[in-house]
């Protein structure tokens, strides 16, 4: 089966944003192509066709394909919900919860499911355009590899090599990958990819002969840094919004250790009449209209979180002052009077006085939530979409008012004064008419500025295979992918 795997020499060099452009390339040349990370630790997360979950960058690159999200695409996704220990997914269902020296010795299992994976889709594709995870060089994980190397040598396909300029030491970061490699990686190793290069590139030619030259490989494309582009981002948060204009609405956010899905606020990111901001560990809590409760894999840790920092207190004061409060999945959890988890699923066993903004309690129970919905935004009956993943059942009074109505269930909740919402749903600022109804009841008048983030992610996948298509050697890659 024709796959080339996209390695990078660090985290972030820019491997899936190199895969999505080039999914999208190949679709467009009408080649039927699919994307495969083997092993992805992310939080931020997606729903899959088949009712299973994969990382968020991996579904991207499904819809860069033009192809629906399958739980093969990602057989192996690691949840961290500590700095020791992640929930593992294996082929869209979660397997259990490991510690990471525990994960290190299952990796000899995790392999078969991975292969079995990539043979799955190898029978419903032309192409498989794999990712790598962090860099092929982390001689310490080598053993039983089935992210980088281990993965490429399985199925017998070759690789390129992603390195980021932006950040400095290109050169080095490709020479001292290849150097790290064993003698039959590094001939796998079929060219470079130099990426997020701005300026002139006469400058850079005789670096670029250099590094031909002394590895023996060719340089097939050097990537414009492309300015302004957002999307889906595995789960480095980046830039705290749009800074131009003057903004009618603040939104604030508050960074917790274990958010997940934080992609739930790019539309508001790009939003020109929104000012947004994460608010990081330690840092003064701004005034705002709307402050966001979001996503959580450690949803009573970061709740715990949210109180030492001064988040409570804080959330009072904005409310007495008139302000709105939206908590989505976790963050809505935490707006309830209590979180209990009695089988530790997340966590240690217990339970967690809430924020009691909401009458309602959450309990922590196995069987998770997948799914990707449809409905209204309540009660003014504009179309909602997105997707569930959570493992609470919430109960309580405050469920009698709720937030929208999704396959035809009440879900979510609004306070009696109408100030406090939540909601399961992610994905609830997608469409600009939802946005645009969310954001007037805090304030913000007029439709204009809501951006339709399902179009904006096709024009911006659209700019990465025009980018790619004009400086990648795009006939090099169709030799090697035999298309």
């Amino acid at each position: 089966m024709p796959t080339l795997m996209i390695q990078g020499t660090t985290s972030d060099a820019g491997k899936s944003t190199v895969v999505a452009a080039l999914c999208r390339a190949l679709h467009r040349r009408g080649v039927s192509v699919a994307p495969f990370k083997p092993q992805n630790m992310a939080l931020n997360s997606a729903v899959t066709v088949d009712g299973g979950e994969i990382g968020r960058s991996t579904a991207l690159q499904a819809l860069a394909a033009g192809v629906e999200p399958h739980s093969d695409m990602n057989p192996v996704l690691l949840k961290p919900e500590s700095d020791r220990g992640a929930q593992v997914i294996l082929r869209g269902q979660v397997h259990g919860h490991m510690d990471a020296l525990d994960y290190h010795a299952y990796k000899r299992e995790a392999r078969h499911s991975v292969l079995a994976a990539w043979q799955a889709l190898s029978k419903r594709y032309d192409v498989i355009i794999a990712e790598g995870a962090g860099s092929p060089a982390e001689i310490n994980l080598r053993e039983n590899d089935i992210a980088n190397m281990g993965f490429a040598e399985m199925v017998d396909c070759p690789v390129l090599l992603v390195g980021d300029i932006d950040r400095g030491g290109v050169f080095a970061q490709l020479v001292g990958t290849l150097e790290l490699l064993s003698g039959s990686e590094r001939a796998r190793v079929q060219g470079f990819i130099i990426n997020r290069f701005r300026g002139d590139s006469a400058l850079l030619e005789p670096g670029l002969e250099w590094l031909a030259a002394h590895t023996g490989k060719p340089v097939l494309g050097t990537l414009p840094y492309l300015h302004g582009l957002l999307l889906d981002a595995e789960d480095s948060i980046g830039c705290a919004g749009r800074e131009e204009g003057v903004p009618a609405l603040r939104v604030v956010v508050p960074a917790l250790p274990r958010i997940s899905n934080h992609n739930d606020f790019d539309p508001l990111r790009l939003h020109p009449r929104v000012a947004f901001t994460f608010v990081g560990p330690d840092r003064p809590i701004p005034s705002a209209d709307l402050i966001i409760l979001p996503g959580s894999k450690s949803t009573r840790a970061d709740l715990a979180w949210l109180r030492s920092q001064g988040w409570e207190s804080a959330i009072q004061r904005h409310l007495r002052y008139g302000g709105r409060v939206l908590g989505i999945c976790g963050g809505f959890q935490m707006l309830g009077r209590a979180i209990h988890d009695p089988e530790g699923l997340e966590g240690p066993t217990g339970s967690s006085v809430g924020l009691g903004l909401l009458e309602m309690e959450t309990r922590l129970v196995a069987g998770k939530q997948l799914r990707n919905v449809s409905g209204r935004l309540l009660p003014e009956s504009v179309p909602i979409a997105g997707y569930e993943i959570h493992n609470g059942v919430t109960t309580g009074p405050a469920l009698e008012r709720p937030l929208c109505e999704l396959a035809g269930r009440p879900d979510g909740a609004v306070s009696d004064d109408g100030r406090v919402l939540g909601t399961y749903l992610h994905g609830l600022f997608d469409r600009p008419e939802a946005c645009a109804a969310l954001l007037a009841r805090c304030g913000l008048v007029g439709k204009a500025g809501a951006v339709d983030y399902g179009r904006h992610r096709q024009e911006e996948l659209d700019r990465l295979a025009d980018a790619l298509e004009a400086y990648l050697d795009m006939s090099a890659i169709q030799r090697l992918l035999r298309c």
